[in-house]
């Protein structure tokens, strides 16, 4: 214990000319290429860290770019879903407007048709009931009537047919 409370000058000098020169050759052949990487990480960092602002900032653009793309795809679906919407309804009126037209010419047709086939079977029915007349007159006034009476009497029951079938109608 005693050597340590009387410092040895002569250890003294070495071990502050050991570390001196330690410090020189450290400074010299250690520090700087130790500083130039630290320093070169730093500015990498630095450089990854801007690269990195620069990456988001840009992811953030195209975000916004991609929903503004979004909104006016949607804007012209919306559109175009409305277009087809408003197609369709016209062409549904014009359906049910064609179909109101085609039924009322089936009617109409209809109607002509029946008053067709009315006016035929009248004129059937006139022509059946007049030879029946006839022949039933004629039988029963066959020995007595000449032919200018049997030919009133034709015209007077087609007469009377024709007043009873205007009456029908």
């Amino acid at each position: 214990m005693e050597k340590l409370l009387n410092p040895d000058t002569g250890l003294m000098i070495w071990t502050v000319l050991t570390f001196a020169v330690l410090v020189f050759v450290l400074g010299r052949f250690a520090w700087k290429p130790l500083l130039e990487s630290l320093a070169a990480r730093e500015d990498r960092i630095r450089a990854d860290v801007k690269a990195a602002e620069e990456a988001r900032l840009a992811a953030e653009k195209m975000r916004n770019d991609y929903q503004d793309q979004l909104a006016a795809v949607e804007g012209k679906t919306r559109e175009l879903i409305a277009r087809a919407q408003a197609e369709a309804d016209r062409l549904r009126e014009d359906m049910v407007k064609t179909a109101q037209g085609e039924s009322v010419k089936l009617m109409e047709k209809t109607r002509r048709q029946m008053e067709e086939e009315q006016r035929r079977l009248v004129r059937e029915l006139r022509t059946e009931v007049a030879d029946l007349s006839v022949a039933a007159a004629e039988k029963l006034l066959r020995q007595a009537v000449d032919k200018s009476v049997k030919e009133k009497f034709v015209r007077q029951a087609l007469s009377d047919f024709d007043k009873m079938s205007k009456d029908i109608h």
